[in-house]
């Protein structure tokens, strides 16, 4: 398991209860990982930049199965280094990792495929890309072509406000990331996440989830990479699932396969829902942080086989996913100043929040000595289930106010959109 975050001690988490783990004899390395990692897998030293020293360690250890975590790794074409070195992966080429590392590159492919998407433009120049706002209305969506973790979006309320994001993009605000910008029309309705797992072939719905991207309660502030989740996303219901599947999941994943960059592993779909349907905002190339915690709560299959079969392309032998049929809801606990600079090294004592009823997922924490310290922007995803988005809900801040985090802070409302519909009956 390559990753260091909450996504990954989920998976970690999940991996250590799969059927692949069962002799004795197995060892699962997490590599670098995190204290709460370190419960499920033997967390290692890896640079996963150093392509040979990952083959050279998956070759040494006979390593059955790699899973990547992040995005960077992928983008950087880890897989196809592990793949050409005969070591299964779970997780797309880089040719295929395009969908999430460059937003153009997916606009273009959704262009082709007749997949509903917002208008948009593609520059490469601050002249070029201020020109393109005469082509959209206030409100206006500015996004990084590259990797920005996360943070890479600007919804700018005035051309005014625009002309200085851009000048920020390109100005290095996102280094190498910055350096296309694509602006897009502006889609009215609500967010929702679609995932499913695929080999190219095969594409299997994996869930769904509701993501809450901006710092402040009542999603008001700048956007992070994400402050809480919820899983599944009742607004995303059957009919609307069949049509995700239908018009942006299949033709995505034929289009990929048909254009010589077949997709294996998961593949994130960030929907807009409007009135004219579902439509694509973004994709994803791994599993989303924190909507992969959810999801990894609820999920009833077995995650290891599941992801070895799209490794060997051969998913299509799997029986579909099973999930329980309860809510998910993860709040994440971040350190103050977060998504600006935030505050490292704040002691943190997780209490009696698991005896709460809660998991709590390391997502940025180390050790300092024996004790348990802060060591990014996002620290803490507590984790709770019930049988309503308001108990779940419920749960996981119980959970929360049982952990002493003098230094950390959290939004109190994760879940507010459902919470007032079930409410409303």
């Amino acid at each position: 398991m390559l990753g260091s975050g909450g996504r990954e001690h989920a998976l970690a988490w999940k991996l250590a209860q799969s059927r692949l783990l069962a002799d004795d004899s197995d060892t699962f390395y997490a590599a670098p990982g995190n204290p709460g990692m370190a419960a499920h897998a033997r967390c290692i030293s890896l640079d996963a930049t150093d392509h040979r020293a990952v083959i050279a360690l998956c070759e040494g250890s006979r390593i059955g199965l790699v899973v990547i975590g992040p995005e960077a790794p992928l983008v950087d074409g880890l897989a196809d280094s592990l793949r050409a070195a005969g070591i299964a992966v779970f997780g797309p080429s880089r040719a295929a990792a395009q969908l999430e590392g460059s937003k153009g590159f997916t606009k273009d492919l959704c262009e082709r495929a007749g997949i509903p998407t917002a208008g948009y433009v593609r520059t490469a120049s601050l002249d070029d890309a201020r020109a393109a706002l005469d082509r959209f209305e206030a409100p206006y969506v500015l996004k990084a072509d590259g990797l920005a973790a996360g943070k890479g979006v600007v919804i700018a309320q005035s051309r005014e406000e625009a002309d200085a994001a851009l000048a920020d993009m390109f100005g290095g605000q996102f280094g190498e990331a910055g350096a296309e910008v694509v602006v897009e029309e502006f889609l009215e309705g609500e967010e929702a996440s679609f995932f499913a797992l695929t080999d190219g072939t095969t594409i299997m719905p994996f869930g769904t989830a509701q993501d809450h991207k901006r710092v402040g309660d009542g999603d008001t502030g700048p956007n992070t990479g994400g402050m809480g989740a919820y899983s599944p996303a009742p607004v995303l219901d059957e009919t609307l699932q069949a049509r995700v599947m239908a018009e942006i999941v299949e033709p995505t994943v034929r289009t990929m396969t048909d254009e010589g960059m077949p997709y294996s592993g998961v593949l994130y779909a960030g929907l807009m829902l409007t009135n004219e349907g579902p439509k694509l905002i973004e994709y994803n190339a791994r599993f989303g942080d924190p909507e992969c915690q959810v999801l990894m709560t609820r999920l009833e299959s077995d995650l290891g086989e599941l992801m070895l079969a799209c490794a060997q392309n051969r998913l299509g032998t799997c029986e579909p996913v099973r999930m329980r049929n309860e809510t998910a809801l993860t709040v994440v606990m971040a350190a103050s100043g977060y998504p600006g600079s935030p505050r490292k090294g704040g002691a943190i004592d997780l209490g009696e929040a698991e005896a709460r009823g809660a998991k709590v997922f390391h997502a940025g924490t180390s050790l300092n000595g024996e004790a348990l310290v802060a060591n990014g922007g996002r620290v803490l995803n507590v984790t709770a289930m019930g049988a309503t988005v308001a108990r779940a809900q419920a749960t996981a801040y119980r959970a929360v106010d049982a952990v002493d985090f003098p230094t950390g802070f959290c939004r109190r409302d994760i879940g507010w959109r459902e919470v007032e519909r079930e409410a409303k009956g």
